[in-house]
């Protein structure tokens, strides 16, 4: 396997740039830095709550680490020359080849460090996406020792449903969760339970412990795409927002608004308060599971515009229209693309989530082909990616009960 290539000078420079976000944006203090002066081969295991988490991280150490981003983020940079030559490993998110794996094994058994989010898509609610099941026997087999690098804040510097940053404090905790030792003797079960204690979070839980102050954390435009459902009559995509900082449902009434914490307070007569967004999100996860058990909703649609990547100008461009569909089976995607009449079914059975952004697309990877899916209804996006989260959870749950069954 071809060694990753880094450009120290460049490197350097990459971290020089990020010092100055950590600092003056993401105002980060560490709580602990095991990693300092770490030498030789290591793994570091870090959450995922904002897009640019990793400024946070490229500059605690010395020592040059390789990091694995996001295939279709890397793809559509007008840099990414550039970031190639910081030493990066591309891969779509949730869906890791045989290849990807031999390119991260072979950062480790060249003796260098590799930074791996296992999550893969920073959070829309405050709440950790699902950590493949593979991740755990995936760590055995880099045989290297496993450090964890918690953030905590960086939700509310940036949050997924919201447009540009949020100065306000953030903490970096880093410290090893394995050594190699330990993951030779540990089984794959104690493996998943350390490290799901260790990086799998609910930010407002967290910053009601903090209570870090953020700029402009009471405008909450946009969460209105992730909040779908009201919780109070139960109507779908009847929220909206006024004022910057209240939600409200246009069917009913129901209203809360934020505070300067990103807490949400209820400001009518009406229904329960809902002081976590996280909260308010898990409701609304829960009630169409729910119904998606017994049966009452099976599938969803809507037509949308495709994108794909163009790699002569790194960026996606409009190649065609669909519509597109996701049933228990996986996707369809039926229309014209690139001029071609199509019809593509992708399953999704590992998928923990899809790349997406609210009120907006999400992204579907079919072999070499990554497809963003413009819907024509935006709304329909946070339904869309609930859905592949709770099959994927069912699919869990099956494959459990089975194994105890053998």
């Amino acid at each position: 396997m071809k060694d990753i290539k880094q450009n120290i000078f460049i490197y350097r420079i990459a971290q020089f740039a990020s010092w100055i976000v950590a600092t003056f944006i993401f105002r980060r203090k560490i709580i602990r830095n095991e990693i300092k002066n770490k030498r030789g081969p290591f793994v570091v295991i870090a959450n995922h709550q904002a897009a640019l988490d990793f400024v946070n991280l490229i500059g605690i150490t010395k020592t040059p680490m390789t990091f694995v981003i996001s295939n279709s983020f890397y793809n559509s940079l007008p840099i990414k020359n550039i970031i190639s030559k910081i030493g990066v490993i591309p891969k779509q998110q949730f869906q890791t080849t045989v290849k990807d794996m031999k390119k991260m094994k072979s950062v480790v058994d060249s003796g260098n460090p590799i930074v791996i989010y296992p999550a893969g898509l920073m959070c829309e609610d405050g709440l950790s996406t699902p950590i493949p099941e593979a991740t755990y026997k995936f760590l055995k087999w880099l045989d290297a020792d496993v450090y964890v690098a918690r953030t905590y804040g960086t939700y509310f510097s940036m949050p997924k449903w919201s447009k540009g940053l949020r100065a306000g404090k953030t903490e970096l905790d880093v410290y090893k969760l394995f050594s190699k030792d330990d993951l030779e003797t540990l089984d794959v079960p104690q493996i998943k339970k350390s490290l799901q204690d260790a990086i799998l979070f609910d930010a407002y839980r967290e910053q009601e412990k903090r209570l870090f102050k953020y700029s402009k954390a009471d405008n909450i435009e946009g969460l209105q795409h992730v909040l779908y459902m009201c919780p109070h009559c139960k109507q779908e995509f009847v929220i909206d927002v006024k004022e910057k900082n209240t939600l409200f449902c246009k069917k009913c009434g129901y209203e809360q608004n934020s505070d300067r914490f990103g807490f949400m307070h209820k400001t009518s007569e009406i229904g329960d308060e809902l002081r976590y967004v996280s909260d308010w999100s898990r409701l609304i996860y829960n009630d169409l599971k729910a119904e998606m058990i017994n049966g009452e909703v099976t599938e969803i649609s809507s037509r949308a515009k495709i994108r794909m990547i163009d790699y002569t100008k790194d960026k996606f461009t409009d190649v065609g229209e669909a519509e597109v569909k996701l049933q228990k089976s996986g996707f369809t995607i039926n229309g014209v693309i690139k001029g071609e009449s199509r019809e593509l079914t992708i399953p999704i059975t590992n998928f923990a989530s899809l790349p997406f952004s609210p009120g907006k697309y999400f992204e579907i990877q079919y072999g070499a082909d990554i497809y963003r899916c413009v819907l024509n209804d935006g709304s329909l996006v946070m339904k869309f990616i609930n859905m592949v989260k709770i099959f994927y959870e069912l699919n869990q749950n099956k494959t459990a009960l089975l194994d105890k069954q053998k």
